[in-house]
């Protein structure tokens, strides 16, 4: 019984004898109870009996169901109960199986089942006080016992009270009710980016859709059309959270796009939104605060005590918190573990806050913070919502903020949380940080310490200023925009650690000079060269000019000791990159799409911290270096340099070394030196169209997990290790799991000779002309997936033993 009430899908077999035993109509009692009370699916299967016999008590289930009478008594609640149950079981649509291949049956059930479980609920809330009732409230509203038309609600009400949380809840309890289901959560947010509407059309499309390959939408006017066509007939769920303008219902969610029976639910803090979008006042439900009990018991939760605290406090902390379950749940993570002193303390503290708003009740956990956590809070209220915990972490830290303890607090005083590694602040909260930066100076931006406003940023940028106050600077616009900036206007920004603009330009192209104390400087499609800096050391730690006009790096560059991250990207003016030696403790350079850049000094080669080299798609780049000795390099990527001939020599043992990807090289061959790259886990060769050999001492790579050869036209011979001057050395790559060489020219029966020896591989992918595969391969021990494709002469494949899976796409002469 446990089972079935925490199961979300149940299936009843109704065989002939199954109403003989008392338990399994319990069971099915149970099962129908529950459908009732907790939406759970029910699937029956008549295994060789009518639906008819089942609902209607005919033929064996007759005369169960007397034996059961007679042993209980015709008046029996018990047999009444079991009655209903088989009656309401048996009017189910399910599967009838008489004659069918039950196998079949099996596939189409497990089928039916992945997509539904595809689904998944979603996390309401730590603690989800008083949400059950409104759930109820809600259902009512819905009416989902009707299939005629499309039925749009909304659930209005102010920011924190749980608007959120509630209809989360809701989308739990109904989902599976309908053929697809979407919940879009924060609208507002995501649909302020130039593509934002077109992502949320594309998420809606395939959470619903659950298709094999993702779909793409390229535009909005697109976007609708392809919701129309796809899902015009499909009986949808779909939920989008925080709507703050009415273009975004109107490329969303328009009800005639959905089949009948489909249910929108909007939630919003404008209810004239609703009305502009004709949703009926009857369906629009008003979310209230807590009343009295709950937001206590929502309280008690958060502010979790080993000792008893005076109902006084209690009450008085209730009575700042109003209901709001937001301002209820920090107050209560702020107040938690704590003695009645600093209760009282923390609530005369409240007591002083004018009007006493929950924006003020939310800052008082702010107002608890070391100097540490405030730096990083306002950082992250003013700029970095929404962006990634590694983005945001690397550029805090190089404003010397310990981030990493920093988050931790954060998260424990409810100010900031994390979904799937993005960094998420409620509206409330990140409001409450903005409004103390706009307290420093509501009049004047240059005595603000953060500006994030297009016309302040402006403001500040356009002149040579006085002494000022301004610490960061990060603007990231929608669409290209222009704005004038005076090249002195960052002299006097003495304090100024991070700048960030994005879609900001220039027309001014001459140098700007900046303050040694910036930390991250990030101007994506910058005009400018390289910025100039005051004499005296430079504490710059993230340089980020990618899409700029670059033509050279200046001397000058040779002063960045704390230098980490280079960004030069898709900087096609830039012929060299110097030396970077100079910038000792440099671990991502990114030289990816600079389409005319011929060479690099060696240094690049030879960096003792540098972890991150990309070069890809440099199309005029025909060497590295002579020999390569980053000894903390990870990640090598040539891929694309098409005029790129030879890979350097490994003089010595480098066991940082990951990955190389030299996709679509000139490549002609491969080192001996490369069994020197110890820990190579991923090495990418395809299409590498003039590489014509591979060294035996390939197979001391232990550590390689993938080698693509997919394309390597000239590639007609796999390495034999007794072609290696050292005599030890086995065909062996123990850890391979995964090779590519389709499109090639190797001889199969070799290749496939030299696979069958290597245990570890699970995934396979040859495409070539074989008459019938190897014994050794079909002898093999251990699992494998093989890919035949193309295999245009491949007649039979015998004795396939159950551990090997193959894929024999175009395998025309396949007989057997």
């Amino acid at each position: 019984m446990k089972a079935i009430e925490e199961s979300c899908i149940a299936i009843i077999v109704f065989s002939e004898n199954y109403a003989s035993s008392t338990w399994c109509l319990e069971e099915v009692a149970k099962i129908m109870e529950c459908k009732e009370q907790k939406d759970l699916i029910v699937l029956p299967v008549f295994y060789k009996v009518d639906p008819k016999e089942v609902r209607g008590g005919r033929k064996s289930y007759q005369k169960a169901m007397a034996n059961h009478e007679f042993k209980f008594g015709e008046d029996s609640e018990k047999v009444k109960r079991w009655k209903t149950a088989l009656l309401d079981a048996g009017n189910l649509s399910g599967w009838h199986l008489n004659d069918r291949d039950e196998s079949e049956l099996i596939q189409e059930i497990v089928e039916k089942i992945s997509i539904d479980l595809a689904q998944t609920p979603l996390h309401v809330a730590k603690h989800p006080v008083g949400i059950d009732s409104q759930v109820v409230k809600l259902k009512s509203i819905l009416n989902l016992e009707s299939n005629d038309g499309v039925l749009m609600v909304g659930i209005w009400g102010q920011g924190g009270i749980g608007k959120t949380s509630l209809a989360k809840a809701l989308y739990n309890t109904i989902f599976r009710q309908f053929e697809g289901s979407c919940f879009l959560e924060n609208v507002r947010e995501t649909s302020k980016g130039t593509k934002g509407l077109v992502t949320l059309q594309e998420i809606l499309l395939n959470d619903i859709l659950l298709p094999q390959r993702r779909l793409e939408v390229s535009n909005v006017d697109r976007g609708i059309k392809l919701i129309q066509r796809r899902l015009g007939r499909k009986k949808i769920l779909l939920i989008l959270d925080d709507v703050d303008d009415l273009h975004q219902l109107n490329t969303l969610a328009e009800g005639k796009w959905f089949g009948n029976g489909s249910r929108i639910i909007v939630t919003t803090r404008d209810k004239q939104l609703l009305t502009c979008h004709q949703i009926d006042q009857d369906c629009v439900y008003e979310v209230e605060a807590l009343d009295d009990s709950q937001a206590r018991d929502l309280l008690t939760k958060h502010a979790f005590q080993t000792h008893q605290i005076r109902t006084d406090l209690v009450d008085s902390a209730l009575n700042y918190a109003k209901g709001i379950p937001l301002a209820l749940e920090v107050l209560g993570s702020l107040l938690c573990g704590t003695t009645e002193d600093v209760w009282e303390s923390t609530l005369m503290k409240l007591s002083r806050i004018p009007n006493k708003k929950i924006n003020n009740v939310l800052k008082v956990s702010y107002d608890g913070l070391d100097e540490n956590e405030k730096e990083i809070f306002l950082h992250i209220a003013c700029f970095f919502n929404g962006w990634t915990r590694e983005y945001t972490k690397k550029v805090l830290d190089s404003c010397d903020l310990l981030t990493t303890v920093g988050f931790d607090t954060l998260i424990k005083r409810s100010l900031i949380r994390f979904e799937h590694k993005i960094l998420k602040v409620h509206d409330l909260i990140q409001a409450m940080g903005k409004d103390i930066v706009n307290q420093e100076c509501r009049d004047d931006p240059r005595r603000r310490s953060r500006l994030w406003l297009y016309d302040d940023v402006a403001d500040v940028l356009s002149r040579d200023m006085e002494d000022c106050a301004i610490k960061a600077i990060v603007l990231e616009l929608p669409e290209p925009t222009e704005m004038r900036i005076d090249p002195e206007a960052f002299t006097k920004m003495r304090r100024l650690r991070l700048f960030i603009l994005y879609n900001v330009h220039d027309s001014y192209q001459g140098p700007i000079c900046l303050p040694n104390e910036l930390r991250w400087f990030e101007w994506p499609g910058c005009t400018h060269k390289i910025p100039e800096f005051s004499a005296g050391p430079k504490k710059l730690v993230g340089l980020d000019m990618s899409k700029g006009n670059i033509t050279g790096v200046l001397k000058q560059f040779k002063e960045f000791r704390q230098l980490k991250y280079i960004n030069f990207s898709s900087c096609n003016s830039l012929v060299h990159m110097p030396d970077i030696s100079c910038a000792p403790n440099l671990e991502k350079l990114d030289l990816s799409e600079c389409r005319n850049l011929v060479g690099v000094h060696e240094s690049i080669a030879n960096h003792d911290k540098l972890q991150h080299l990309m070069l890809f798609l440099c199309f005029k780049l025909r060497n590295l270096a002579k020999e390569l000795k980053s000894k903390n390099l990870r990640l090598l990527t040539l891929s694309g340099c098409r005029k790129f001939e030879r890979f350097p020599n490994i003089p010595h043992k480098l066991e940082g070394l990951k990955k190389v990807a030299l996709y679509g090289t000139a490549i002609k061959e491969l080192p001996a030196s490369i069994e020197n790259l110890v820990s190579l886990e991923s090495m990418i060769l395809n299409d590498c169209s003039n590489l014509v050999g591979l060294p035996p001492n390939i197979y001391k790579l232990q550590n390689l997990r993938t080698l693509g050869l997919a394309g390597c036209e000239n590639l007609v011979e796999f390495p034999k290790s007794e072609d290696s001057a050292n005599p030890c050395i086995e065909a062996k790559l123990s850890q391979l799991k995964d090779i590519y060489i389709r499109r090639s020219n190797l001889c199969m029966l070799d290749v496939l000779e030299i696979l069958s020896r290597i245990p570890s591989l699970t995934h396979s992918r040859v495409w070539g002309d074989i008459t019938i595969p190897p014994t050794c391969l079909i002898e093999r021990k251990s699992s494998c997936f093989l890919e035949v494709s193309n295999y245009h002469q491949l007649q039979e494949i015998p004795q396939l033993p159950p551990n090997l899976t193959p894929r024999t796409n175009y395998c025309e002469s396949l007989q057997e």
